[in-house]
C-alpha cells in the first residue's frame, strides 16, 4: 500500500522572474506603448497615457528629491484611491524611497504609531474624506505645524517627520499652515532631473520599496517590508492568472493602501500594459456599476461583500456589464452562490480567487481563468509560479500528507524582506529555510489545490479586513475602568464576522457600552470598534487558567441568535 503524497507543491518556472526595478520596468512599458491609456481616475476626471503617466512620475520623483529626501528614506501615503496615490507608488520606487502605506481608517493613536515606527520623513495625505479630518488629526499630533514653514516641521510626537503634503484639487481649498499642496509640489518637479537616472542606476531590485502594516496577535502592527522584486513579480504572475493583456481595462474599487489594490490591481495592470480604472475614492457600489459600463471595463476586483453590494443594488439591472470577463475575488472566503451570481449576472466567467498575506507580497495561491467552478469556490487555487507551498504540523514542523490539516507555509521570491526594525519577529515568522509561516490552517488535495480551513490564531476577517483581537484588546486596556477584556469574532450576515468584546470592569466602576465606544472614537479605526460589547464578571477558562475564546464566541452566537454569515 502506497503512503499518501506529502502536502508540498512547487510552482512552474518556465516563465522567468523579472529582475528589473519597478522604475526601470515601468519606463520600458511607457516606451513600448506610450500612447496607450494607463490610468483613468473617474471621480477626479483624470486620464493618463503611459507616456503621460511616466512623465508625471518622473516629475514627482524630482520634487520628492527636492524635499531633501534620499534613497532609503520612508515616505507615508495616507489616502483613499486617487491618481496621486499611484503617482506616489511609482515615483517613490523611481527615486529609491520607501513608500509607507497608511490605512485611511487609522486614527490618531494608530497614525502616531505607524509614522514613528518606521521614521517617516514625509507624509502625503488626503485633506478629508466623509467624516475623517486627516489634517485635523495631524494638527492634533503635531501642533507645531501651525508655526513652521512647509518642509521644516520639528514635532515632539513625530520627531522624524519633516514634510506634510496635502492632496488638493488643482489649487482649490485654503492654505494649510506648515503644509505643502500636492499641486505645488508637482510644479517644483522636473521630469528631466538628472538625479533620477543617477539614482536609478544605483538601485537594486532587492532593495526595500514598500512598508505595509499588518497587525499581530501579540499587539501592535508590524511593518512588513517588501522589495521591488517581491511586488513586481507578484503583480506580473497575478496578471498572468487573469490572462491580462493591453486590451484589458481593470476596475479597481478595492483600497490601494492594501496589497489588493496596489499589487493585484496596479502592478498586475502595469506589468501587462493594461488600463487601470478607479471608480471612486472609497467603495460605493453604484459608482462601480456606472464605471464598468462607461469605461467598458473587462475586469473587476472586490471582496465578497463588495460583489454582494453590487449584485443587490436596486439599479443593478440598468447597467451593461457585458464587457466584463475576469477579475479577482479575495480578502475572505468566497461563497459559492456569490461566485455563481458573479459569473452569471456580471458576465465574469473567468473570475479568479486569490490567497495570500501581506508578508508574501501578497499572493501565494490563485485559481486561473479556466479552473472548474467547484474548485474555484472550494479552494484558493494552486501555488503561484516560482513559489513553494507546504502544509506542516504546527507542533512538529513535519509536512503532513495530502488531505490532512496543517499550517500553510510559503517559500520563494515573494517572501518579505522582513518586519521593519524587528528582527526577532522576522525570525519567528520566517524559518531557516526561508519559509513564511502564515498562521493559516489549510489542506492540499491530490491535484495540489489548497483550501484554507481556519486560523491558528484568532484573527477576525470583517468585510475583507483582517482584524486582530489582541491589538484591540491592548487599546481597550487603556480605558481607566477596564480591568480585563477579550475580543472575539462572531458570525455576521453582511460582513462575514463582527467584533465582540467581553469586558470585566474595575471594582467600583460601572462603564457603559457608550463609554467604551466614545473611548474608541477618533483613536482607532471605526471597523476595529467592537459591534457587540458585554460586561461580565469572569471569562470561561481551562483548568490551567487559559481563556477559552471559543466559548465566548459560542455564548454570543446563542445569545444573539446569530447564524453563520456568507463568509463564515
Amino acid at each position: 500500500m502506497t503512503s499518501p503524497a506529502p502536502s508540498l507543491a512547487q510552482g512552474a518556472t518556465d516563465t522567468a522572474l523579472i529582475e528589473q526595478t519597478i522604475g526601470d520596468f515601468f519606463a520600458d512599458m511607457a516606451r513600448r506603448q506610450g500612447a496607450h491609456e494607463a490610468l483613468v481616475s473617474r471621480h477626479q476626471g483624470l486620464r493618463y497615457s503611459y507616456a503621460q503617466l511616466h512623465a508625471e512620475v518622473r516629475r514627482l520623483a524630482s520634487a520628492l528629491l527636492g524635499l531633501g529626501l534620499t534613497p532609503g528614506d520612508r515616505v507615508g501615503i495616507w489616502s483613499h484611491n486617487n491618481a496621486e496615490w499611484v503617482l506616489m507608488q511609482l515615483a517613490t520606487a523611481q527615486a529609491g524611497l520607501i513608500l509607507v502605506n497608511i490605512n485611511p481608517a487609522y486614527r490618531v493613536a494608530e497614525l502616531e504609531y505607524a509614522l514613528g515606527k518606521v521614521g517617516c520623513k514625509a507624509l502625503v495625505t488626503m485633506a478629508q474624506f466623509k467624516t475623517s479630518d486627516y489634517l485635523g488629526m495631524l494638527r492634533e499630533l503635531a501642533p507645531e505645524l501651525a508655526l513652521c514653514l512647509p518642509g521644516k516641521l520639528a514635532a515632539k510626537r513625530l520627531p522624524a517627520l519633516r514634510s506634510v503634503v496635502w492632496i488638493d484639487a488643482a489649487g482649490q481649498g485654503s492654505e494649510q499652515p506648515g503644509m505643502l499642496r500636492f499641486s505645488t509640489l508637482m510644479e517644483r518637479g522636473d521630469a528631466q532631473d538628472a538625479r533620477i537616472d543617477a539614482i536609478a542606476a544605483q538601485l537594486k531590485n532587492t532593495d526595500p520599496i514598500n512598508i505595509q502594516f499588518t497587525s499581530g496577535t501579540t499587539g501592535f502592527p508590524k511593518g512588513a517590508t517588501l522589495t521591488h522584486r517581491n511586488i513586481l513579480n507578484n503583480g506580473f504572475f497575478i496578471g498572468e492568472c487573469m490572462r491580462l493583456t493591453s486590451a484589458d481595462r481593470l476596475c479597481i474599487p478595492v483600497p490601494l493602501y492594501h496589497c489588493f489594490g496596489m499589487v493585484l490591481g496596479n502592478l498586475a495592470c502595469f506589468t501587462h500594459g493594461s488600463t487601470i480604472v478607479y471608480p471612486s475614492d472609497g467603495f460605493e457600489p453604484l459608482s462601480v456599476l456606472e464605471t464598468v459600463q462607461a469605461e467598458r471595463c473587462t475586469g473587476l476586483h472586490g471582496v465578497p461583500t463588495m460583489f454582494i453590494a453590487e449584485l443587490d443594488h436596486p439599479r443593478f439591472a440598468e447597467f451593461d456589464l457585458s464587457t466584463l470577463r475576469t477579475g479577482i475575488m479575495a480578502g475572505s472566503p468566497c461563497p459559492i452562490e456569490v461566485m455563481k451570481r458573479v459569473q452569471a449576472e456580471m458576465n465574469m466567467t473567468e473570475v479568479t480567487i486569490a490567497y495570500g498575506m501581506t508578508e508574501t507580497s501578497p499572493v501565494s495561491c490563485q485559481s486561473s481563468t479556466d479552473t472548474p467552478l467547484a474548485k474555484r469556490v472550494s479552494t484558493v487555487g494552486l501555488v503561484q509560479p516560482h513559489l513553494v507551498v507546504k502544509i506542516v504540523d504546527p507542533e512538529t514542523g513535519a509536512i503532513v500528507p495530502r488531505g490532512a490539516t496543517g499550517e500553510l507555509c510559503t517559500q520563494g521570491y515573494s517572501v518579505m524582506h522582513g518586519y521593519w526594525g524587528d528582527e526577532e519577529r522576522t525570525r519567528e515568522a520566517i524559518d531557516a529555510e526561508g519559509f513564511m509561516h502564515t498562521g493559516d490552517l489549510a489542506t492540499m488535495d491530490d491535484e495540489g489545490y489548497v483550501n484554507i480551513v481556519g486560523r491558528i490564531k484568532d484573527m477576525v476577517i470583517r468585510g475583507g479586513e483582517n482584524l486582530y483581537p489582541r491589538e484591540i484588546e491592548e487599546f481597550l486596556y487603556r480605558h481607566p475602568q477596564v480591568q480585563d477584556v477579550q475580543v472575539v469574532g462572531v458570525p455576521d450576515a453582511k460582513y462575514g464576522e463582527e467584533l465582540c468584546a467581553w469586558i470585566i470592569a474595575k471594582p467600583g466602576t460601572n462603564p457603559t457600552e457608550q463609554d467604551i465606544r466614545d473611548f474608541c472614537k477618533g483613536q482607532i479605526a471605526h471597523h476595529k470598534v467592537p459591534r457587540y460589547i458585554r460586561f461580565v464578571a469572569e471569562f470561561p477558562m481551562t483548568v490551567t487558567g487559559k481563556i477559552q475564546k471559543f466559548r465566548i464566541r459560542d455564548a454570543m452566537i446563542e445569545q444573539l441568535d446569530l447564524r453563520a454569515g456568507p463568509t463564515a
